[in-house]
C-alpha cells in the first residue's frame, strides 16, 4: 500500500519532496485561515502557491503553474482589499455575487479556458486525459480566487468543486501528499461555506435591524 502511494516520489530530487511537504502545510493553514475569514489566508497562501509555481513548472504541469503564479498575484490583491476600512468597520465584508460579478465570473472562466487550451496546445500538452481536466479546472479555481479575494461566499462553491476534481487528478499524475492536500481541502471548504454563510446571515440580520 504504501509503495502504491508514495513509489513516485523515489526518483524526485529530495529537495523537491520537502518542499511539496511545506507548501502542502502552509496551503492547509491558508484555506483553514480563509473558513475562518482570517486574513492570514493572505500570507500563508503567498508562501504555498510561490512553492507551488516552482515546482509545478519544473513538472512541466503549466495550467497548474499558472493557477498558482495567478494566487499569487490575487493574495496581495486581496490583501490590501480585505484590510480596507471605513470608520474602523470592514468596507468589503462578506457577500454575495451582484449581476455585474457573474458576468466579470462568467468572462474569467470563458477567458482562462481559451488561455490554457492556446498555451496546452503551442507546447503540445494534450497528450492525456488530465490535461483536458487541468484546463478546466485552471477556470474553475481562476473564478474561486477572484471571488475569495472579492470576499465573496460563492467563492466556496469553486472551491469544493476544483478540489474534487483536484483529488483524482493529482493521484493519477503522481502527487500522492498534494492529492491528500486537496482531500482535505475539500472538507475544509464545505465547512467554510457553512461557517461564511452564518456570518453572512449574522451581518445581513444586524443591517435589517439598523434599518
Amino acid at each position: 500500500m504504501f509503495d502504491y502511494l508514495f513509489a513516485q516520489y523515489k526518483g524526485y530530487p529530495v529537495h523537491e519532496v520537502y518542499l511539496e511537504l511545506i507548501a502542502v502545510f502552509f496551503g492547509l493553514c491558508s484555506v483553514w485561515y480563509a473558513k475562518k475569514d482570517n486574513i492570514l489566508v493572505f500570507p500563508t497562501g503567498l508562501i504555498s502557491t510561490s512553492i507551488y509555481a516552482y515546482l509545478l513548472w519544473q513538472w512541466s504541469l503549466l495550467g497548474d503553474s499558472m493557477i498558482n503564479v495567478y494566487y499569487f498575484i490575487m493574495s496581495i490583491y486581496g490583501w490590501y482589499h480585505w484590510t480596507r476600512k471605513k470608520d474602523n468597520i470592514d468596507e468589503f465584508p462578506i457577500s454575495t455575487m451582484n449581476g455585474k460579478e457573474r458576468v466579470i465570473a462568467v468572462i474569467i472562466f470563458t477567458l482562462t479556458i481559451v488561455f490554457v487550451v492556446v498555451i496546452y496546445l503551442y507546447f503540445n500538452k494534450f497528450t492525456n486525459w488530465y490535461s483536458y481536466l487541468d484546463t478546466l479546472l485552471t477556470a474553475i479555481f481562476f473564478v474561486g480566487m477572484w471571488l475569495m479575494a472579492k470576499r465573496k461566499i460563492e467563492n466556496w462553491i469553486f472551491w469544493i468543486a476544483g478540489d474534487l476534481l483536484s483529488i483524482p487528478l493529482y493521484f493519477a499524475k503522481g502527487y500522492t501528499f498534494t492529492s491528500f492536500q486537496y482531500t482535505v481541502f475539500t472538507i475544509i471548504a464545505v465547512y467554510g461555506f457553512l461557517e461564511w454563510k452564518k456570518i453572512l446571515n449574522s451581518l445581513q440580520s444586524l443591517e435589517h435591524h439598523q434599518s
